[in-house]
């Protein structure tokens, strides 16, 4: 890989800095150190994103990887993808206070505020807006560019009114369709309060009842009735245009000091979830799951077997695609190898942040170093993050050495960055 031709300097520079300071991939320039992903990436594309989901299927996938071990790059990858194929992507983190997966009210909020449509990437290097809001700001946008062609004063008017009462034919919470259209509607009548108010419960705020009614909106959301609204709200992205709905939820810890209820509801919610992707009426959605490991999958009730039963087939690209779960482990392959590649990638980044040569016998001897100081130093359990942080630490001193990092200092090095 050459340094030149591929990213400017500023861009590199956002890479070495997000990664060499926190370990985590950017939002973009992900791409451009990913290693080890692409036949699996590929047969994702190839028996989901290109025409299963859009022909009205949907699928859940559990991803497994321990703390820093690349659960994160590999979701961004897979929300790159999607975009390819003009699929709305929601990035949610699920953590046991804020949005555990116990409450299924709060994870359809965290879905609502974190949509995002297909960015382009100075978007994604500038800032970008995410959420329903933004999404429903981009749909009144194209839909009022595309019907402006045509007509124009106030028939351009009533025809957006017309077009904005067919919206949600067949919906099962004739809220949502309300919710959504009078959306629509107020943007068109530059009614702010209105769509604020509107607003607030698409997004789950659950605002007063009698300040809703005038929309049609008389149901809560709430745990009840979250499921019903994730399968209105992927009816309503298919209708306004896109491919479908791809979720992909992070989940860094499943705590172990979560009571034996709110762990039945994690249990029972995820069970039903998996068993409604099965459901010819669940269209058009992808969920992927990323968990650290499968210790919340331990017990002896009932429950925790039927979901272990579920999730027991493994994904694998040549032989079961149709495998649940993606270990992130049995992927990668070789540690040792992909933390040099990753690294060598990382170098070609950095020589074009800091407009510097690195002397190639050096860079390698001392990536090794790095990768097995990394490797050994937290065995199977985030040394990807620990690598990436340490090796970048490792390129501010190479230049003005003459001789490559050795396995002392490298080791040191780790020690730092824990």
């Amino acid at each position: 890989m050459e340094n030149e031709g591929i990213i400017d300097q500023k861009i590199a520079k956002k890479i070495i800095e997000t990664v060499g300071v926190n370990g985590i991939p950017p939002e973009y320039g992900f791409q451009y150190f990913t290693v080890g992903f692409d036949e699996y990436l590929k047969t994702i594309e190839e028996e989901y994103l290109k025409t299963f989901i859009k022909d009205g299927g949907s699928v859940f996938k559990m991803v497994k990887g321990a703390y820093g071990s690349g659960k994160t790059h590999f979701l961004y990858c897979i929300r790159e993808k999607a975009w390819e194929y003009n699929y709305i992507v929601s990035y949610i983190s699920l953590s046991p206070n804020e949005t555990p997966f116990s409450r299924l009210d709060l994870v359809y909020k965290a879905i609502v505020t974190n949509l995002i449509y297909p960015q382009t990437p100075e978007r994604l290097l500038e800032g970008y807006d995410k959420g329903i809001e933004a999404v429903i700001k981009a749909w009144y946008r194209r839909k009022y560019d595309e019907t402006s062609k045509s007509v124009s004063g106030d028939d351009l008017k009533v025809e957006l009114n017309s077009y904005a009462t067919t919206i949600g034919s067949g919906y099962r919470s004739v809220s949502f369709r309300n919710g959504v259209k009078n959306a629509f509607l107020s943007l068109l009548e530059r009614k702010d309060d209105d769509f604020t108010i509107i607003l607030q419960w698409l997004m789950g705020e659950n605002p007063p009842r009698n300040s809703l009614k005038n929309f049609g909106i008389f149901e809560k959301i709430d745990r009840s009735t979250a499921f019903n609204m994730i399968r209105c709200l992927v009816q309503w992205l298919r209708e306004i245009g896109y491919a479908g709905l791809i979720v992909l939820m992070d989940e860094a810890e499943i705590g172990c000091s979560m009571s034996s209820r709110n762990r039945e509801a994690l249990l029972t919610n995820l069970r039903e979830l998996i068993d409604e992707c099965g459901h010819t009426d669940f269209k058009n959605t992808m969920f992927f799951y990323a968990v650290p490991d499968e210790q919340f999958l331990n017990g002896r009730q009932q429950i925790y077997e039927a979901l272990r039963q579920r999730l027991s087939t493994v994904f694998d690209n040549k032989h079961n695609p149709r495998g649940v779960k993606i270990d992130l482990t049995n992927i990668l392959g070789e540690p040792d190898r992909i933390l040099f590649e990753i690294g060598v990638k990382l170098s070609c980044i950095y020589e074009t942040a800091y407009n510097v040569k690195f002397d190639k016998r050096l860079l390698n001897e001392s990536i090794k170093n790095i990768a097995k100081a990394a490797y050994d130093k937290k065995l199977e359990s985030g040394y990807m993050r620990l690598f990436v942080k340490s090796v970048i630490h490792a390129f501010d001193m190479i230049p003005s050495s003459t001789e490559p990092i050795s396995m002392k200092d490298a080791e040191h090095i780790v020690a730092q960055m824990m």
